[in-house]
């Protein structure tokens, strides 16, 4: 009899099934708390679920390849359940440094089938922006992501940039796209952008601080708090007056 051969589909359907039976479903109720957008979760909590992705990773490249386990990702960020896209990203986060831009484009066009600020953090925060770090050319992205009608791309525009600006990295591209995003009325784009100038004046306070105290008289305000909560109180007293 000849022998199954196994697909990334069946790898993610087994992964699917791990996941609905290890979850918790009072934790579930409490993770559907946190969003305005309605969440599908298996109430598993996160240090646990990226335990049970690891095994998974190291089993899956050593059975088959990196190839394989993107496809695998791939197919778990096609569904609606929080954990199969969380989980994808866990899967990844660790070698996502030696993938190129073929991979690059793939998780871009994960963007779009976002659904809440989780599964866009977590793509965007450990695949998205550790590759724009490696090859710097990649952050002219967030520029045409900036104009896109989808929140999440806008929010991403700024998500992707937070670990260069934790190298004292994309300054010119910070102020250029925050200077985009300032008017931006959506409040998912603007808790981003925030996270994004918060991370900025932390880690390079001398070039930041000058820019607060410029966009202060049309920054939104929430944008401008966030972006002070690192600062010494006369700092922020400073930028936040009116």
């Amino acid at each position: 009899m000849a022998k199954r051969r196994i697909t990334p589909a069946h790898i993610a359907t087994h992964i699917r099934r791990v996941l609905k039976d290890g979850g918790s479903a009072p934790h579930a109720e409490g993770v559907q708390w946190f969003f305005k957008e309605e969440i599908n979760s298996r109430g598993w909590y996160t240090a646990e679920l990226r335990r049970v992705a690891v095994r998974f990773r190291r089993t899956i490249i050593r059975e088959q390849d990196a190839r394989f386990l993107i496809k695998v990702a791939d197919q778990l960020f096609q569904g609606r359940i929080l954990e199969e896209k969380v989980f994808a990203v866990f899967l990844l986060e660790k070698i996502v440094v030696d993938f190129g831009d073929a991979e690059f484009r793939q998780f871009e066009s994960w963007l779009d089938r976002i659904g809440s600020w989780a599964e866009h953090d977590g793509l965007v925060h450990y695949l998205i922006a550790p590759m724009m770090v490696s090859k710097t050319s990649r952050t002219q992205r967030v520029f045409v992501w900036a104009r896109s009608r989808n929140r999440w791309r806008r929010r991403a525009a700024c998500v992707a940039l937070i670990q260069g600006t934790r190298r004292k990295m994309f300054l010119p591209q910070i102020i250029r796209l925050s200077n985009m995003l300032l008017t931006d009325e959506d409040d998912m784009v603007q808790k981003g952008l925030g996270w994004l100038l918060r991370e900025t004046t932390k880690y390079a306070p001398t070039s930041a601080i000058p820019y607060l105290r410029e966009i202060r008289g049309c920054a939104p305000r929430f944008v401008l708090r966030t972006a002070c909560e690192t600062l010494p109180p006369s700092a922020r007293r400073k930028i936040l007056a009116v």
